[in-house]
């Protein structure tokens, strides 16, 4: 598949001097932008080499050759209760990185996702000088909730990459160049798992039905949700006796679900092994997953799954006041149907959940008809195609700034090397 770069022209700033050493200040405030970040920086080294970067990133975007002006992770805050006590030093930051920018009078300011940070950023160096062209990465989902973002960050922003197709017009429309470039999962190689290693490192058989089991990434979520989904493999033991339930993990948050389960009756493997979470997707006949991105990496494993998610009484209020789209998995959303069954807000309950998870598991024909349609999505955000997101991403950041990418490209430079 080829993915078209389409664009509506937007005044920028005058093309940059060819002769001149390209300089691009590059904000990421968390891990997921950092990865984005990485990978954007290593296409723009590939197709522009020499170019000078300064910004704020992690580990990614450090080993691109980024000296992050302070610690990615003093940004990584969610919530009120976690933003009020550290927002003096978050204004300080701010302060300290629009002056750096001012300082370095890069050819473009990009910054990725974290939109509280990064937007504030962008504005107050637009405030200032109109010579920097504001290019952000990930799109605001304004086809979901607040449609009037999209007229109001093309107030201060002047290119837009989106990671889902459907995304450029709803920013076009207010006149805001805007590129779809990908979704960055189609670039993760890494979690093709391995199902046969999985079995036997935990001494399972080979035709032992695994029900993968992924209640978040946060805590808060964990507390939520922990409970409605052992209740919910304890329903489903109960009808596939020989059922194995995992939990894949991280470190931190390990011993809180194997004290969870003390006494419970279900003796899950809970793992915080990188790679064993891949093998255990590959291994699974069903998942049942938090909604979030993980689902994207499920469907990419070709696992069979449903999400669930539970709020509190207010925000779940909230959400169906402010929330537009019918569905909020990604899968669902690129197909315009129910793909992957959603159990949200009050559906978030064992009973509907284990129904889901036993149609499922009895029913050949509806995991077939999920695994077409994953490829079908995933084929949508990218999959397939030559050019990686970071490398379409590179592109469209070069041409923004009036730096044309060579003709021969990468390819040239590695014909020339051979």
């Amino acid at each position: 598949m080829t993915i078209e770069i389409t664009t509506v022209d937007t005044p920028v700033a005058a093309p940059a001097n060819a002769a001149e050493p390209l300089r691009i200040f590059i904000i990421a405030g968390e891990q997921s932008g950092d990865n984005l970040g990485g990978s954007l920086m290593e296409s723009l080294n590939a197709l522009y080499p020499g170019i000078e970067f300064r910004g704020i990133g992690g580990a990614q975007m450090q080993a691109e050759g980024l000296s992050s002006l302070f610690p990615m992770e003093e940004l990584s805050v969610m919530g009120i209760t976690e933003v009020i006590p550290r927002l003096p030093k978050i204004l300080a930051r701010m302060r300290q990185t629009v002056k750096a920018i001012l300082d370095f009078k890069p050819h473009a300011l990009v910054t990725i996702d974290s939109p509280d940070f990064c937007f504030r950023i962008a504005k107050k160096v637009k405030a200032k000088t109109k010579d920097i062209p504001c290019i952000h990465y990930v799109a605001p989902s304004v086809w979901a909730w607040r449609p009037e973002r999209a007229q109001k960050v093309a107030g201060f922003l002047d290119h837009l990459l989106t990671l889902l197709p459907f995304e450029p017009p709803y920013f076009e429309e207010h006149g805001l160049a805007s590129t779809f470039v990908g979704h960055p999962v189609v670039e993760r190689t890494d979690v093709r798992g391995d199902g046969a290693r999985f079995r036997e490192r935990y001494g399972l058989k080979p035709k032992q039905p695994i029900l993968c089991m992924l209640p978040g990434s946060r805590m808060s979520e964990l507390k939520r949700l922990l409970p409605k989904f052992a209740e919910t493999a304890d329903i489903v033991l109960q009808s596939r006796h020989d059922a194995v339930i995992v939990l894949p993990t991280l470190p931190h948050l390990k011993p809180y679900i194997e004290k969870f389960f003390v006494g419970k009756g279900i003796n899950p493997i809970v793992t915080d092994v990188t790679q064993d979470k891949f093998d255990c997707f590959a291994a699974s006949m069903v998942a049942i997953a938090a909604s979030g991105s993980v689902t994207l990496e499920l469907a990419l494993c070709d696992t069979p799954h449903i999400i669930a998610y539970k709020l509190g009484p207010f925000s779940a209020w909230l959400a169906k006041k402010i929330i537009k789209t019918p569905y909020v998995n990604l899968v669902n959303i690129v197909m315009k149907k129910t793909v992957v069954p959603e159990l949200l807000l009050e559906n978030c309950e064992p009973k509907p959940m284990s129904w889901e998870v036993l149609k499922l598991m009895r029913d050949r024909e509806a995991r077939t008809a999920q695994l077409t349609d994953f490829r079908a999505a995933l084929i949508a955000l990218g999959l397939g195609d030559p050019e990686t997101p970071g490398h379409r991403g590179a592109q469209a950041v070069l041409q923004a700034i009036g730096r044309p990418v060579p003709e021969e490209g990468v390819a040239g430079t590695e014909a020339e090397a051979a």
